[in-house]
């Protein structure tokens, strides 16, 4: 089944394109079955390249999605058209205030994570949506720094500065391969990192009531599970397209800005070849285990979300 998505969202032309298979809401409306409702609240400064990487994962799934565009009420974004804004993102104040509930939520990460969480301009509203999703989601991805946010805020778990940024495609080892979000994963895998800011393991083992599901020797814990909020935080990046850590590697060169060349990621690490892509399938494993969990378990009746 489809992903539901606007006909003139780019989105809709890109992933058509790709093969994915991809709905008008009035096609939608035709059909006898109840969507999965997943919002996607965007923090990133390039919202467009963000909607095409999760709507890619998310609409791979079996099942009708019903993709919605969610932003914070009033941050101005500077990297994206304000007509796209407009035309396709809804405020959360908005939403909040219709009451709407919803299967899933994806909450991105933002490049901000030098700023300690109280000092972002929009925290509270922030805290007011991660507080709204158990009542009115059933269940939330983290992401990055969305994932670090939300586990501070209901677990004051720290996120730490490192001293060099984390910057590649790194090992990370399967620790819960009986866990339904992990179902065909292999024993070790590669996962693209980019960040500044580490969740620590000790600070994860004090706190019982998250589960480490995976992690890496080097970069540490990658992806958290918090039954009691019903949500996952992943501090890793399996939405990554194959060029995103090359384009974040030309843009720092181009201005003369130190950076290291990603770990693991250019063939012999020679950044004058085309990268690999080594990732792809369990990203594609775990947005759509995410999503079938989701349906396995979600109320027929979205009033009763939450309650």
């Amino acid at each position: 089944m489809p992903i539901t998505l606007p006909n003139d969202l780019p989105a809709f032309d890109i992933l058509s394109g790709e093969g994915v298979m991809v709905m008008s809401p009035g096609r939608a409306a035709t059909q006898d079955i109840r969507p999965l409702r997943i919002g996607l609240l965007n923090l990133m400064p390039k919202k467009i390249q963000t909607e095409n990487q999760f709507a890619r994962l998310i609409g791979a799934t079996p099942l009708q999605i019903d993709f919605q565009l969610i932003r914070m009420s009033d941050h101005e974004s500077r990297n994206t058209a304000a007509d796209h804004m407009a035309s396709f993102y809804r405020p959360f104040r908005e939403v909040e205030a219709t009451g709407e509930k919803f299967d899933g939520l994806v909450i991105t990460g933002a490049p901000i994570e030098h700023l300690p969480f109280e000092d972002v301009t929009y925290w509270e509203e922030l805290r007011r949506v991660f507080d709204w999703t158990q009542s009115h989601v059933h269940s939330t991805f983290g992401v990055c720094w969305g994932g670090m946010a939300m586990a501070y805020h209901f677990h004051g778990l720290p996120k730490h500065l490192l001293d060099a940024k984390a910057f590649g495609c790194f090992r990370h080892e399967n620790r819960a391969p009986a866990s339904p979000y992990l179902r065909g994963f292999s024993d070790d895998l590669l996962i693209p990192v980019s960040r500044w800011t580490e969740v620590r393991a000790e600070d994860v083992d004090a706190r019982p009531a998250l589960t480490t599901l995976l992690a890496s020797d080097e970069v540490g814990p990658c992806l958290l599970e918090d039954t009691g909020h019903r949500a996952l935080y992943v501090f890793n990046h399996f939405e990554y397209d194959s060029d995103t850590l090359k384009d974040e590697y030309d843009r720092d060169v181009s201005v003369g800005k130190a950076i290291n060349v990603p770990v693991n990621y250019y063939p012999g690490d020679d950044p004058s070849r085309p990268p690999s892509n080594r990732w792809r399938s369990h990203a594609h494993l775990l947005y759509g285990n995410w999503i079938n969990e989701i349906y396995q378990t979600t109320e027929y009746e979205m009033a009763k979300i939450g309650t």
